[in-house]
């Protein structure tokens, strides 16, 4: 590359020979040593010169860089942060770099790729030693030398970009690559640590193997949402390299493995068990209740709205403006801290009567809040204000004496929410045939609305016994229930009409109605769990776990576990099943691989008894009513921490990237510190609730940084949980 005009004719004393190239933090150059070696020199941009803790944080940083071994990297030679134009000086690597390579000459072979991962994973280890994090591993860092590939541009990247946070509050810049970006750049930049690399690492293999990034678009924007929110796509990366590189994109930063790790899987085909404190947690579904239905994943909404500001910038090292004098929080427009109550369902009957308690289930949908519970079978609050716009009974036509019960949201799809109904048949209007019998219904609801797009009557009986007992899911076909007036079997409801397209008989002997069987949902899938008196013996039982064809019904596969047992969840690949500790002391978990069905055993470092446990972006978290709360690395069992979240009877957990949060029936709330448990914020219960019973509420819901918390007798708060 020709040098220009304006460029020095020497750095340092190295007398400058051409011009490598420039990124978003200064001017690499090929130059030449006194005793004729060469070296590549970067030139810090003028805008960092400035700044005066970028010179202090580069000093810091080469004093780091200049421990990384020269194995897999560019070794620092010289460098000086006091000049007018702060610079450093490696040795330059003859060769092209790994984006011109794939340009020119296509995807590298599977043999030379495979060598890529492990010489990449290396390099990373040495950096990452030295105590440096990389933040902009890219194809064009990556120089591929005759001995192997070498990791080139670090050091002035963490320095810039800490100069970049410390100034986030005034310019809110991001530092930098789109396509090859971790989310946590995007989503919270002061977080960022080495797991960062480990993505890059990741997005750089598939475009080795492919020649595009995992995330490409034609947009900077379009690919940071990607990014953020999106799938990889992964075809023609070779099969035996898939499980290295869905590792490295895991979204969130614990559950991507370390270098150590990746070099263990590529050396043995497998990840070691986790040292103690270092579990990757995965989002999975929280709850140990049966019947709940399947959370959906949060969504990284927060970092999607950040990173509008990308369509405007090129996909190189970026710097990202944003005007105001602090970082603004990640708000629904027109968000103000709120609480408010829905409308009584009985429209004030005194006559009525019916459990008293907090919302069973909260769930985001089209942009609002719906919740269910306390005999609503849904109810939706505006998110900015919570206006309460408007609330459907479970029975629209209660008895003298309620017996319906909460209501249950199954799950969302656009356009619709499922949740279930049940109407009452009354004493005083019915006949004799139908007296004391209710008749429980599937419907979808437009979330606008709440007006009725379909129901569907799934049963009628005198046992109190609906698919809030066995569980629901909802599907991208439609919904999956227990049907029938023995709650006997289980069928699809298609989705634009709720009509039954195939059912199927429970296995024999085995009701919903006896509690033996639940459906349930997890990692995208349904599954349906039963567990089975072993013949011959005394009260031994085992448990089957069905993944089901949504197309037909019809179990994929099976696996049989010891015990009674039930679905946790699903967690880096693996699915997670255990007793309930409030019944039966959790010993151990039992893991099935969701690709071979092998099953594994773990065992916790101490049984333990609970009110609830929950798996919440892969931890386990077992909870107790008196607000002891201990996390469990599902993969090793081992007790990462436990706390007194002071939270009362809390009901299930939900967490951010760094904080888990825990509310009472009476809306006291807890956010602990996710890696040791402390408590960092707390917030009293209220009063205005009017709840005395012992129900736990439903989970808090998080939109970007703002937390919903059910509580009292169908109320909700809100809050910034920044002022947690």
């Amino acid at each position: 590359m020709a040098l220009r005009d304006s460029d020095p004719a020497e750095v340092g004393g190295y007398r400058i020979e051409d011009r490598l190239g420039s990124g978003g933090m200064g001017v690499v150059y090929l130059a030449r040593s006194a005793s004729g070696r060469r070296l590549a020199v970067k030139v810090v941009h003028g805008q960092y010169a400035d700044d005066d803790e970028f010179r202090a944080r580069f000093r810091r940083e080469l004093a780091a860089a200049r421990q990384v071994s020269g194995a897999f990297t560019a070794p620092v030679v010289d460098a000086d942060a006091d000049a007018p134009r702060p610079w450093m000086a490696t040795l330059y690597i003859p060769g092209e770099d790994l984006g011109t390579h794939v340009r020119r000459h296509g995807p590298l072979p599977p043999g030379r790729l495979r060598d890529l991962a492990a010489g990449l994973a290396e390099a990373l280890r040495d950096i990452h030693r030295a105590g440096v994090v990389h933040r902009d591993l890219k194809p064009a860092n990556v120089m591929l030398a005759d001995d192997g590939p070498r990791v080139i541009d670090f050091g002035i990247s963490r320095a810039a970009e800490a100069a970049a946070m410390d100034a986030l509050t005034q310019t809110g810049r991001v530092m930098g690559t789109p396509p090859f970006m971790s989310p946590e750049q995007f989503a919270s930049p002061h977080e960022v640590g080495p797991a960062t690399d480990i993505f890059s690492l990741g997005a750089v293999l598939v475009y080795a193997a492919t020649r595009r990034g995992p995330f490409d678009s034609p947009s900077p924007w379009e690919t940071a949402t990607r990014v953020v929110d999106g799938v990889p796509e992964l075809a023609g990366v070779p099969e035996d390299l898939l499980p290295f590189v869905r590792l490295c994109l895991e979204k969130h930063p614990k559950s991507r493995p370390g270098p150590d790790e990746l070099l263990h899987l590529l050396r043995e085909g497998r990840l070691p068990e986790p040292r103690p404190g270092t579990g990757r947690p995965d989002t999975g579904r929280p709850g140990t209740a049966p019947a709940a239905p399947p959370r959906r994943r949060r969504r990284w909404a927060a970092a999607v709205a950040a990173t509008a500001v990308l369509a405007a910038v090129a996909a190189t090292t970026t710097v990202l403006a944003r005007a105001g004098g602090s970082e603004p929080h990640q708000l629904p427009a027109g968000w103000h801290a709120w609480h408010r109550q829905a409308v009584d369902p009985t429209g004030g009957n005194p006559d009525t009567v019916g459990p008293s308690g907090p919302f069973s289930r909260c769930v985001l949908a089209d942009k609002a809040l719906l919740c269910a519970g306390d005999s609503i079978m849904a109810a939706r609050f505006s998110l900015a204000d919570g206006r309460n716009v408007w609330a459907k009974p479970m029975d629209p036509t209660p008895s003298e004496v309620r017996s319906s019960g909460g209501g249950m949201i199954i799950g969302t799809r656009p356009g619709a929410v499922y949740v279930y109904g049940a109407d009452d048949h009354d004493t005083k209007t019915r006949s004799e045939e139908t007296q004391g019998r209710t008749t429980y219904t599937v419907q979808a609801l437009d979330p606008d609305t709440g007006e009725q797009v379909w129901r569907t009557v799934v049963s009628t009986n005198t046992d109190g016994i609906g698919p809030d007992t066995a569980g629901a899911v909802a599907t991208p076909d439609g919904v999956i229930t227990t049907v029938g007036n023995a709650s006997d079997s289980y069928a699809l409801l298609d989705a634009a009409h709720g009509r039954v397209r195939w059912r199927h008989r429970l296995p024999e002997s085995l009701t919903a109605s006896s509690g033996d069987c639940e459906l349930s949902g997890a990692g995208g899938q349904p599954y349906l769990t039963c567990r089975h008196l072993d013949e011959g013996t005394a009260g031994r039982t085992h448990t089957t776990l069905a993944q089901l064809d949504p197309a037909t019904g019809r179990s994929r596969w099976k696996v049989t576990v010891q015990g009674a047992q039930y679905l946790y969840g699903q967690t880096r690949g693996h699915l997670v099943l255990g007793t309930d500790p409030l019944t039966d002391k959790l010993t151990g978990l039992t893991l099935v691989n969701a690709s071979s069905h092998i099953l594994t055993t773990v065992r916790l470092d101490t049984p333990r008894n609970a009110s609830g446990a929950h798996l919440v972006r892969g931890t386990v978290y077992l909870t107790l009513t008196s607000g002891s709360v201990r996390a469990i690395d599902p993969l090793t069992g081992r007790e990462r921490w436990q706390s007194n979240s002071t939270v009362e009877q809390p009901g299930p957990p939900t967490a951010s990237a760094t904080r888990l949060y825990l509310a009472s029936p009476t809306g006291r709330l807890a956010a602990l510190d996710l890696r040791t448990g402390q408590v960092t914020g707390t917030l009293p219960g209220r009063d205005d609730g009017d709840n005395s019973g012992s129900e736990t509420a439903a989970a808090p819901v998080l939109s970007g940084d703002a937390l919903y918390v059910p509580y009292g007798t169908r109320a909700v708060y809100s809050v910034d949980v920044h002022d947690l």
